[in-house]
């Protein structure tokens, strides 16, 4: 358990000042960080599926990704979610949400007390703001999803295919494992146009080509390239 005051590094105070939680009034905060417990995990964890009770968590470092899977085991990405971004505000309102939660890349996180989130929303008013505020964002996060399948440059859909294929292999590193004419196909393109992409990429150090697939080397700034990861900058 950690207090308020104890919640002992730089990433954990930037993380709790950018998210809902610094918005919060002075009291209610260190009310909810009182027994908040911090952890660190590996990529590949899933910390929530949908039979899972309510949780909520903030993200203090890494990329967690938010997703849906069909009987087929197909995926589809909700959304990523950064350092400063809160997880599971929708499932203390509303009740169990049908999405998994992964980790993309090595985390730390801030879990806190879903009990305590509930019972401050429905009996003080600014909280109960802030959570529906929360979870009003969260559509917005889903509408992006859409918007980025359907509106998304081509550089924009292959950066988001490319995270949403990702898995971390046994050597530890993150690879989509697909060819260029896989992605071509998967993202309604071209496969020279793909390739193109590819290579400013790589240019930029956010990934590699390798046998198995395309490895990702920078995952948090593949997401930038992402629609999601442009509205979520401005």
């Amino acid at each position: 358990m950690i207090g308020a005051d104890a919640v002992d590094s730089d990433p954990a105070q930037r993380a709790i000042a950018a998210s809902m939680l610094g918005e919060l009034p002075a009291p209610f905060r260190a009310r909810i960080l009182a027994d908040a417990l911090p952890v660190e995990l590996p990529a590949g964890g899933t910390i929530y599926r949908d039979e899972n009770a309510a949780r909520v968590v903030l993200v203090v470092s890494g990329l967690v990704r938010v997703f849906l899977s069909a009987p087929d085991g197909r995926t589809l990405t909700i959304r990523y979610a950064r350092a400063g971004e809160l997880l599971g505000v929708p499932t203390i309102v509303g009740g169990p949400v049908p999405v998994s939660v992964e980790l993309v890349t090595d985390a730390r996180l801030l879990m806190l007390n879903a009990g305590l989130f509930r019972h401050l929303g429905q009996t003080e008013p600014a909280v109960g703001w802030l959570l529906a505020r929360e979870v009003t964002h969260r559509l917005s996060d889903t509408i992006d999803a859409v918007a980025n399948r359907a509106f998304g440059s081509l550089r924009q859909r292959v950066a988001h295919h490319l995270l949403d294929l990702a898995s971390r292999q046994h050597d530890g590193h993150l690879i989509a494992p697909v060819t260029q004419q896989g992605l071509a196909e998967a993202v309604g393109s071209a496969r020279p146009a793909v390739a193109k992409v590819i290579a400013e990429l790589r240019e930029l150090g956010l990934v590699a080509t390798a046998s198995p697939g395309i490895v990702i080397l920078d995952a948090e700034g593949l997401h930038a390239e992402t629609w999601s990861g442009h509205v979520s900058s401005e």
